[in-house]
């Protein structure tokens, strides 16, 4: 009997060899941790790839392939790609058409027309992506838990800061009690300091993650402050300190990642807090 057979049954989807990996990742050896990680963040590339070629991508030797899709219950690698092969199939036809059509152009990305409809196909893929992949029960709990908040700690640095920047201008437009954690004068930690279990936190990072966010993120979770996250991994280290995390892996075009994805979902997030937040009672956000 395999590893995988004795901690259940084989996973026959990938929503549930998802969550197979996330109940068990704590305890897997550091390599089948970091094929985890590849098979999380590069789900498609799992699917197309050969046995050789993701190795390589993911670092660790073909055999570890081998010994990660065991570990969950599989005959051989070959077996647990099919799960990967068939979260494609079930995926709009739009999305294989995009990807082709990227390729396609691909020898004349230099061309300035060929780089812009690159990015707007790369764009589509990842608003495909998210329209499927947000679970609408966990993103209404975000909503509930910001919106019973007194004041909303935003927190993104570097290519995420773009995300805290517009949520702060909006809730400011819908009057709703928010604080950018990142200024100029470095008094961050000092901003932090001051937040309660009455208020909660929205935190944005994405591989390499900032060191400052997934800190930040921390100290509030260790002071009993509600942390609702947004990044790109379920082996995120702003996983560890969410009450809730979302997962958006955006697409790239070659080698750059846009925002789209990331940006609707944080204009979703502020506009249906500022609704929920209008629609609850006073005595309820006591």
């Amino acid at each position: 009997m395999s590893e995988g057979d004795a901690a259940g049954e084989v996973p026959q989807d990938f929503e549930a060899l998802k969550a197979a990996i996330l109940e068990r990742k704590a305890s897997l050896p550091k390599r089948l941790k970091q094929v985890a990680a590849y098979a999380l963040d590069q789900p498609d590339e799992i699917a197309f790839g050969t046995a050789a070629s993701i190795a390589t991508s993911a670092d660790v030797q073909p055999s570890t392939l081998v010994r990660f899709a065991q570990h969950f219950g599989f005959e051989g690698f070959s077996s647990l790609q099919q799960i990967f092969r068939a979260r494609l199939r079930e995926r709009t036809p739009a999305y294989e058409d995009r990807l082709k059509s990227l390729s396609e152009n691909d020898h004349s990305r230099l061309e300035s027309g060929a780089i812009f409809n690159g990015f707007v196909a790369a764009a589509h893929r990842s608003l495909d992506n998210v329209a499927t992949s947000i679970d609408p029960e966990r993103f209404e709990a975000a909503v509930d838990l910001l919106a019973r908040a007194e004041t909303v700690y935003l927190i993104a640095k570097r290519r995420s800061y773009p995300l805290s920047s517009y949520m702060a201008y909006a809730f400011g437009k819908l009057k709703i009690r928010c604080q950018i954690v990142g200024t100029a004068a470095g008094i961050d930690e000092d901003l932090v300091s001051m937040a309660t279990p009455r208020d909660a936190a929205f935190a944005v990072s994405f591989s390499p993650y900032a060191p400052e966010t997934v800190h930040q993120a921390r100290l509030l979770a260790a002071r009993d402050v509600p942390v609702v996250s947004l990044t790109d991994s379920a082996f995120s280290p702003l996983s560890e300190s969410s009450r809730l995390w979302f997962e958006i892996v955006e697409a790239d075009h070659s080698g750059f990642r846009s925002l789209s994805a990331s940006m609707a979902f944080a204009m979703a997030l502020t506009v249906a807090v500022a609704e929920k937040r209008r629609r609850l009672d006073p005595k309820q956000m006591e």
